[in-house]
């Protein structure tokens, strides 16, 4: 494998999961308080809150998931070598 090739392979790595982890932690931060003071308005509807919460965070954890993905075929399958 060409030198340069596998030292923009790392470098993409390491950007993809950066930045795919950004967003997402953005987002659930975002979303976790809103539900907590969604829940302290009206704890009545304290379970539907959660179950919608949880939906939520799972897809937006899936986004991360997407970005560690991309980082291991570019280490591993690498479409550029």
């Amino acid at each position: 494998m060409n030198p340069t090739v596998a030292a923009a392979s790392v470098i993409a790595a390491a950007l993809a999961v950066g930045l795919a982890a950004i967003g997402p932690g953005v987002g659930q931060g975002t979303a976790s308080g809103e539900a907590v003071s969604g829940i302290a308005r009206q704890p009545e509807a304290e379970g539907r809150i959660r179950g919608t919460l949880l939906l939520s965070l799972a897809f937006m954890e899936s986004l991360t998931i997407y970005g560690l993905v991309i980082a291991l075929v570019l280490l591993f399958a690498n479409p550029f070598a």
